[in-house]
Order: structure tokens, then sequence, then C-alpha cells
């Protein structure tokens, strides 16, 4: 009852006027507004997720027992693959509008990883789909494994980005002992030619991943590098200073990573 009042109060927040927790009834999947708009399970679960990606819910440790089935339709189903290439269509405009790139080797652009170029959705799949708490060993062991598939629209965008002649920068949450299965796995599925990989150190250990990424953000910059664009899947992959001319982001509902 205390998770559903917290996500209650969150979509009221987000102007929905609910009414008490006391008056939402999950086995009915259905509560009503002051205005008398009655919410239904999916309606909320859909608030949940939007409010997810307008990064107003954070830290979340589990998705929800009451939307899990709506998160995994949605993270399988065709409206995160237009999502997903909605965002990645932006990115190609933007792209293309990039007149004053001066291809002396310092114009760079900087992708994430995990559900921005390769997808964790088989291993969510099989854990509820975000609503189980997260076991870092049995994700970083199929992790390990090296077969996670590629996101395809985040696939013809990273061989765009090349063509052009801007050079290619992967920051990764990931962690350093994961790095020769993680090299393996981008190539496999079709990811090759990036200039570094930054994956995170012991060093790294005690900084958020926000930290972490603008810290690496600011080492390139130091080096000369001019960074025209971001993409990533967590706000904190594109949060923080410095930071990149734009950024974009990918949707991304089965998890949350500060």
């Amino acid at each position: 009852m205390a998770r559903c009042s917290l996500l209650l109060a969150t979509l009221f927040l987000a102007g929905v006027l609910t009414t008490s927790a006391a008056d939402w009834n999950i086995m009915n999947q259905r509560t009503r507004t002051k205005s008398g708009l009655q919410i239904t399970l999916k309606n909320f679960c859909e608030g949940w997720r939007m409010n997810v990606e307008l990064n107003n819910i954070r830290d979340f440790s589990v998705v929800p027992s009451e939307c899990t089935s709506y998160i995994g339709k949605y993270m399988t189903g065709t409206q995160y693959k237009a999502d997903s290439e909605a965002t990645i269509d932006e990115c190609s405009v933007y792209l293309n509008t990039l007149c004053d790139l001066k291809n002396d080797g310092k114009d760079a652009w900087i992708f994430d990883i995990d559900d921005t170029l390769l997808s964790t959705v088989p291993y969510y799949k099989k854990h509820d789909y975000g609503g189980e708490t997260l076991n870092v060993t049995g994700l970083e062991e199929w992790m390990s494994k090296g077969k996670a598939t590629a996101i395809e629209c985040s696939l013809n965008l990273y061989h765009d980005i090349k063509k052009k002649g801007i050079q290619i920068f992967l920051v990764s949450s990931r962690r350093e002992h994961l790095r020769s299965a993680t090299i393996d796995n981008l190539v496999d599925v079709g990811f090759y030619g990036w200039k570094s990989l930054y994956l995170r150190s012991e060093e790294d250990e005690c900084k958020t991943v926000q930290e972490y990424k603008a810290g690496v953000r600011n080492k390139l910059i130091k080096n000369g590098y001019r960074i025209w664009g971001i993409l990533g899947d967590q706000w904190s992959s594109i949060r923080g200073f410095p930071t990149a001319r734009r950024t974009f982001k990918l949707p991304n509902s089965l998890y949350y990573v500060a």
C-alpha cells in the first residue's frame, strides 16, 4: 500500500488529481480522480513509465509489481521500437546539420552501451522485467557471455557517425573486468572502429555513474575533443558538466542508474 501511495503521489505531481491511496483498489485495477475520471491499471502503469522517462520518478529499485507485465509488453513491443527510432531520427536530423565539423580527429560523439547499443531486455525478461531486485553478479555473468543483441536503430546511427569522420567514444558503467566480453559482444553484432572504450575501474567505484561519466567527458575536452553529441538510455549518462552540444535519451523503464 505504501508503494501505491508513493506512485500515486507522483502521478498527482505530474498533473493527475488522484484520490487518496486508500481509494486505490488494485483488485478492481482502477481508481477515480477528483474530476470523476476513472484510471485503469494500464493508465496507472503508463503514467509511471512516462514519469520515469521524464525523470520525475527516480532511484526506484524495482518496477512496481502491478506494472511488470505492462513494462514487459512495452519493452518487447512495437511502441518501444517506435520510441527508440524516433530518438535516433532526431539524432540523425541533428547530425545532418553539423556543418562546422573540423575533421581534424577531434570531433567526438559518446555512446552508452547497455540499452543504448546492446539490449539487456533478454536478461530482464527472465527477471520479471525489472520486478526483481537487481542481482549484480547475475547480470554480470550474463554480460560475460557476450550474447546481448544490437539495438538496430542505434547500430545504423553508429555507422552514420563513423562515416562523418567523428570519433566515437563508448562510456559505460560496466566494470573493467568485463572489457574482453564487452568488446567481443560489440564486434559480433556490428559495432567496431570506436576510438576508446571507457569502463569503470576500482577508483571509480565510489563515484555515482553521473560523476564518473562527467569525469570522462572532462578528460576528453581537456584533450581537445569537441563532443557534439551523447546518446544514452539513463539520465546519468547525459547529465552533469561538462556535457555535449546535444544530448539524446533512449527510453528504458526496466531500471534506474544514478
